[in-house]
């Protein structure tokens, strides 16, 4: 059985695997001990935080295999992004050049810089380990968030964002940032993807063109990747889609990956999602269920077969062992959706 669960000091070391195999452009988790510890911490801090509206907060979960306690991956919530380091995308929109005199009529795209989503939430650091990839584990890292999110709806924003990988190669170069490079900057893509996972943006307001940039004078490679994702970033992306989320033509700054969003209440698995409370006993059922046990700083939640909806009951048949790895009692509430 597998529990995804509030990440804690004792983590660090399986969360500094993670941030090693996560490789290039996975900016949320940088090789950098004192910056995954200040994660760590932050996250400890906010779970414990009495809150009524988002502001700095940032939720980081590990899922971890229940009997052998091995971290399988991770996962996580920012509250309200860009509230203290300034967020920053490229929108893509349209500008036309027409002269009626001259009788031409242009459409051309442009990215301008913005701060639009500032002070939406982000959900983010979505990583499986290489090793873990098979059956729903994946699809359960991402939609178990919104398990947490509907319990806790004050804690976050209406709009919910989730900024994609975008396309770069087995050593970090990205297209698109390398035409930035040869124009506006003197440093490569993992430096710049390293620099921004440590907080570090200045630079972006110093070097970044400050007018909009006409899409046709980049490069063919350049203007190919965006708004197109990582090849190893498509099944997210597209467990999103089905959530509700769409891409509006925010892209981002370094590598043109896609942001998308979604308000919160037209989020699938939240809507979707159902609370009752458990009875403890035997089931097998034909359904995999992600629950959740509601709590907030002690929050856990599991997939499984081993529960039934018993709709005449009003109630969740579980197993002990259910039961037991979400810290759950008898007659508890939970919340739950088919997986």
């Amino acid at each position: 059985m597998k529990v995804l669960r509030p990440i804690k000091a004792t983590d660090f070391a399986a969360l500094r695997t993670i941030a090693e195999e996560s490789g290039p452009g996975f900016t949320s988790l940088p090789v950098d001990d004192e910056k995954l510890q200040s994660k760590i911490t932050r996250s400890e801090d906010s779970f414990k935080k009495p809150v009524d509206c988002p502001t700095d907060e940032g939720y980081l979960f590990v899922l971890e295999d229940f009997e052998t306690k091995t971290i399988l991956g991770t996962t996580a919530i920012e509250a309200a992004v860009g509230m203290d380091t300034p967020l920053y995308h490229y929108y893509k929109s349209k500008s036309v050049h027409h002269s009626k005199t001259l009788n031409v009529y242009n459409t051309v795209e442009v990215l301008t810089m913005c701060n639009d989503y500032t002070g939406a939430t982000e959900i983010c650091t979505l990583f499986l380990r290489p090793d873990f990839r098979k059956g729903l584990a994946g699809r359960f890292l991402s939609r178990s968030r919104f398990l947490f999110m509907a319990d806790h709806q004050s804690r976050f924003s209406d709009t919910v964002i989730a900024e994609m990988r975008g396309v770069n190669d087995e050593n970090g170069h990205s297209p698109f940032w390398e035409w930035l490079q040869d124009h506006f900057f003197s440093i490569d893509f993992p430096v710049a993807d390293h620099l921004v996972g440590l907080g570090n943006k200045v630079f972006i307001a110093e070097l970044m063109p400050k007018h909009p940039i006409y899409v046709n004078l980049l490069s063919e490679e350049a203007q190919s990747v965006i708004g197109h994702v990582h090849e190893k970033t498509k099944p997210a992306l597209k467990l999103l889609e089905k959530e509700g989320f769409e891409h509006r033509g925010y892209v981002d700054l370094f590598d043109a990956g896609p942001t998308v969003e979604c308000r919160m209440q037209n989020i699938r698995s939240i809507k979707e999602s159902k609370e009752y409370p458990i009875s403890i006993g035997e089931a097998r059922g034909e359904v995999t269920f992600a629950i959740s046990n509601q709590k907030l700083a002690d929050f856990r939640a599991t997939y499984t077969k081993q529960a039934i909806f018993d709709e005449s009951k009003q109630e969740l048949v579980v197993t002990p062992q259910v039961a037991e790895a979400l810290e759950l009692k008898n007659g508890d509430s939970v919340r739950f959706f088919e997986l």
